[in-house]
């Protein structure tokens, strides 16, 4: 093996950490922003539990603004936001902003997804119930859909890895940085297949496990 990937392994497996803690905070935040604004895009929609065009107009032009600026230009055009909240552009902390910014919005569509697939009828028997609109969101929707939306949550944990990545371009720590840092700057070929090798082995866990979980999650 070569001596450089022996000595590096140290800063790689901290690359390895800060990858992760990247993404999965990142993970958290968004789907504390996303989970909510998804709901609220089903339920504000024409036809929807709590019709209102208004709000609902609102969301989704927010929603598309955010998803149709690619995650470089984001990273760059809010750095002054990024400062502003946590006091510095560079570093994993820094790396977290954008990416929050970036996948809430992604994962506010992937619920919506999720949650339109539900079988009106399931809607319709509760109603007919008595139930209120509230009752049928959390008693209703989200267990019928949780499955899915697991599986979708799947797919933004693993957009936000290759995000995390390319967030190395502006300092952002993790194993991005080191690929551009040792293997595109100082031509360490080495150390970049060590880093795809673990992006891609991250990338096949997640897909792993979020398979899993949908499939424990799915209801007959």
């Amino acid at each position: 093996m070569d001596v450089n990937i022996i000595e590096m392994w140290p800063r790689i497996a901290e690359a390895t950490n800060e990858t992760l803690l990247m993404v999965f905070i990142s993970l958290a935040l968004a789907c504390l922003i996303g989970i909510p604004l998804g709901i609220a895009l089903v339920v504000t929609r024409e036809g929807g539990l709590i019709e209102n065009g208004p709000v609902f107009n609102v969301l989704n032009v927010i929603v598309n603004i955010f998803r149709s600026v690619p995650f470089i230009i984001l990273l760059v055009a809010i750095l002054p936001v990024t400062r502003f909240i946590v006091g510095t552009s560079i570093g994993t902390a820094a790396a977290v902003v954008p990416l929050v910014f970036f996948s809430a919005p992604f994962v506010a569509r992937l619920v919506e997804s999720s949650l339109l697939e539900v079988n009106t009828g399931v809607v319709e028997a509760a109603q007919a119930m008595g139930a209120t609109n509230w009752q049928i969101i959390y008693r209703v929707l989200i267990p019928e859909a949780l499955s899915s939306i697991t599986l979708n949550l799947t797919i933004a944990t693993i957009g936000l890895v290759g995000a995390s990545a390319m967030a190395g371009f502006v300092g952002g720590g993790g194993l991005g940085d080191l690929a551009i840092a040792y293997g595109y700057q100082r031509f360490e070929t080495d150390i970049m297949i060590v880093t795809v090798v673990l992006l891609v082995v991250l990338v096949q866990f997640v897909q792993m496990i979020g398979n899993f979980l949908s499939k424990k999650l799915r209801r007959l």
